[in-house]
């Protein structure tokens, strides 16, 4: 019986492959980025922030859980913001667009919703925190559910030297939304689930 074709991706291939994936994810990482920064520059001494905040129990502006992740309450807040998100936002968009995104719209829906439900009324609710740990749990569970090796590495590198972010899903710290922190967690680990690929 004669062999049936095969095709074998020659290691220049795979190596154009991973270059590819890892411009993709510097440019959409830049982009994320860069739409926080210019919405602070226009933002400032603005009143966005306020206008387009989580308000908790507001069902009329419970759509803002769309608008706050990109938004800051200052300088110091989006700097602070800004290396966590395009580490754990380039790890992320290394899987390609789609999954990107939709590991991005899981968490802040998980986030902002746990914000909108359990904050106080009267306490307004910006920035991207929610997205980064949303992230953070999304690549430590991923290799879990795909099975490949790889990303349990990953996962196993970023716990052992990010593993202390876990703190900051606990109530008590002022100024701080443990909220968007702890949903934005479990978002993220949703996210790796509902999006998982098996090797």
């Amino acid at each position: 019986m004669a062999d049936l074709p095969t095709t074998v991706r020659s290691p220049e291939g795979g190596l154009v492959d991973h270059a590819s994936r890892a411009l993709g994810a510097v440019f959409i990482t830049v982009a994320l980025l860069g739409v926080c920064w210019v919405l602070e520059v226009v933002n400032y001494g603005g009143d966005l922030t306020r206008q387009y905040g989580i308000q908790p129990h507001n069902v009329h502006a419970v759509w803002h859980i769309f608008t706050a992740p990109f938004l800051h309450a200052s300088l110091d807040h989006i700097t602070a913001n800004s290396v966590p998100l395009a580490i754990f936002g380039f790890l992320t968009a290394l899987r390609g667009l789609g999954r990107f995104i939709a590991v991005s719209v899981i968490t802040i829906v998980v986030s902002g919703l746990g914000v909108w439900f359990l904050s106080s009324s009267n306490v307004v609710t910006v920035g991207a925190s929610g997205l980064i740990f949303g992230y953070f749990g999304y690549l430590l569970a991923r290799g879990f559910f795909e099975r490949r090796v790889l990303d349990i590495l990953l996962g196993v590198a970023i716990a052992l030297v990010y593993g202390t972010m876990i703190f900051g899903v606990l109530p008590g710290q002022p100024g701080i939304s443990w909220q968007a922190h702890l949903f934005g967690l479990i978002g993220g680990v949703l996210a790796a689930r509902m999006t998982r690929q098996r090797a």
